[in-house]
């Protein structure tokens, strides 16, 4: 098998998924409880929320676990709407969020929102000059995504963060890093509000995090007993949170030199599959090396990504949340909707190894020519 598609998730890592497993087993307490059994596991929850905490430079209190990072965005976009309305209700976002942020984004809208998307320039950079003038009194939340899910594009929070404030300090900056984290830096004193997925990073599905500036209040989705946290209430799924911490953690170790690899294998995989006149690389030079997008104009994506499925060989056509969908990120960048009908992503790991990118351009290469030669 050979797995290209780390951008959609990630297998758990096998020290990860013993973590999962001990704790399962050792930790039978509910850390709300009082008993010895319950403060074992609030201890143990506590620990893990500190190493997360220490790893991004922040609080432990700021640290809200979400089942993933659709929760948290909804968390994020929805709890700080509902927290702001008496200020404004304009929301701002860009043209290449994850699809799960427009659907809150739709839902908004039935509520009264005004919602703006702002441009973006040929690179897939935020258009600074359009943000500025975007932002306005009544603007209480803009959210930006850090690395773009579809070709990688990875967006300067720091300045982005300062424009906005600049032009409005009362606004909310929130950012999905779900696609950034484990795989380059990032800084959560960049924004106020950040959402991502364990299953991201060699991390269980059904665990994530949203980081929560204590400077930021937002209302409260879910209501309920428990005392770990007003805006997540219930049994903290410590088990998960226990592998989330560590997952995060080695996911943390080593990044640079990890990102430098991945780099090496993109670079192969561009320059091989550039030689056909028919396939177009969507790359700017803001992409992350371990999201590589194409078009393979006579081709349609399905098929090509079927006929590699023959040979355990797995990519995507675009973000697995939309799958099958035309790529709005193409679109945003490009503007080109043929272009945007035929993408594929292959999304690449630090695990990926070099024999497995040589197999794959060589099938690749075999299935494209017989499928363009029979259209």
């Amino acid at each position: 098998m050979i797995y290209l598609d780390y951008s959609a998730t990630t297998p758990v890592d096998i020290s990860v998924f013993d973590t999962l497993s001990t704790v399962t087993k050792n930790f039978i307490g509910n850390a709300n409880s009082i008993h010895s059994l319950g403060q074992k596991s609030s201890e143990l929850l506590e620990s893990a929320t500190k190493q997360i905490a220490d790893i991004f430079g922040v609080n432990p209190s700021e640290i809200v676990y979400t089942s993933g990072a659709t929760e948290a965005n909804n968390m994020a976009l929805i709890g700080a709407a509902l927290a702001n309305h008496k200020k404004g209700k304009h929301i701002i976002v860009s043209k290449l969020e994850h699809p799960s942020i427009y659907a809150i984004c739709d839902y908004l809208k039935t509520m009264g929102f005004e919602i703006s998307y702002v441009n973006n320039d040929k690179e897939g950079l935020i258009d600074f000059d359009d943000l500025k003038e975007k932002v306005r009194e009544d603007t209480i939340l803009v959210s930006i995504c850090a690395v773009n899910s579809e070709i990688g594009v990875r967006q300067p929070l720091k300045m982005i963060r300062q424009i906005i404030k600049k032009e409005n300090m009362g606004t909310i900056f929130h950012s999905d890093m779900t696609q950034a984290i484990g795989k380059v830096s990032v800084n959560m004193h960049d924004v106020d509000l950040a959402s991502m997925s364990g299953h991201k990073i060699f991390g269980p599905k059904g665990i994530g995090f949203l980081y929560k500036s204590s400077m930021v209040k937002i209302t409260p989705l879910i209501y309920g007993s428990g005392k770990s946290n007003d805006l997540k209430p219930g049994t903290p799924p410590l088990p998960l949170i226990a592998a989330l911490s560590k997952a995060i953690r080695l996911a943390n170790d080593g990044l640079e030199k990890k990102e430098r690899f991945v780099s090496l294998l993109n670079d192969k995989i561009t320059s091989s599959l550039s030689k056909y006149p028919n396939i177009i690389i969507n790359k700017t030079k803001y992409s992350i090396p371990q999201i590589l997008n194409i078009s393979v104009m006579d081709v349609m994506p399905e098929v090509m990504v079927h006929a590699l499925d023959k040979h355990e060989i797995y990519v995507s056509t675009n973000t697995a949340c939309s799958s099958g969908d035309i790529s709005n990120s193409v679109i945003a960048i490009y503007n080109d909707i043929n272009r945007a009908k035929h993408t594929l992503r292959i999304s690449l790991s630090y695990v990926t190894t070099t024999e497995e990118v040589n197999r794959f351009l060589k099938i690749f290469k075999e299935e494209y020519e017989n499928l363009s030669n029979l259209k």
